[in-house]
């Protein structure tokens, strides 16, 4: 059984997690965000797109895709808000907008050699 002073410590705990605790809303854009770029083709255009915009032809070079499917894999990310594209004569250029996204990466990429 809990004691008074233990069961105190756990409320005190909850209050805390659930004063930083985003809304439901924003829970539920971070997971959108999170399966966004956990697909494995839509973070190599991510890690392609790391070193600068790109259009879609070059986009599809560096990840050994077809071009119909990174269009595809594009239009998931920009509808999430992670990449943005504006228009160069007939090519649609394409670079991340949202820098947390590629912190993440570039996290979980550090990570791949961690030993811990």
């Amino acid at each position: 059984m809990d004691t008074t002073e233990e069961r105190l410590e756990h409320e005190e705990r909850v209050k805390v997690a659930l004063s930083g605790m985003p809304e439901e809303g924003q829970i539920a854009e971070m997971a959108a965000r999170f399966k966004a770029i956990s697909e494995p083709s839509r973070l190599k255009i991510l890690l392609a797109l790391s070193c600068g915009e790109l259009c879609v032809e070059h986009i599809t070079q560096a990840v050994g895709g077809n071009q119909s499917a990174v269009s595809h894999q594009l239009k998931t990310l920009k509808d999430n808000r992670i990449v943005k594209a504006r228009r160069s004569g007939k090519q649609i250029i394409y670079s991340v907008s949202d820098e947390h996204i590629m912190t993440m990466i570039s996290v979980a990429k550090e990570h791949l050699d961690c030993d811990e």
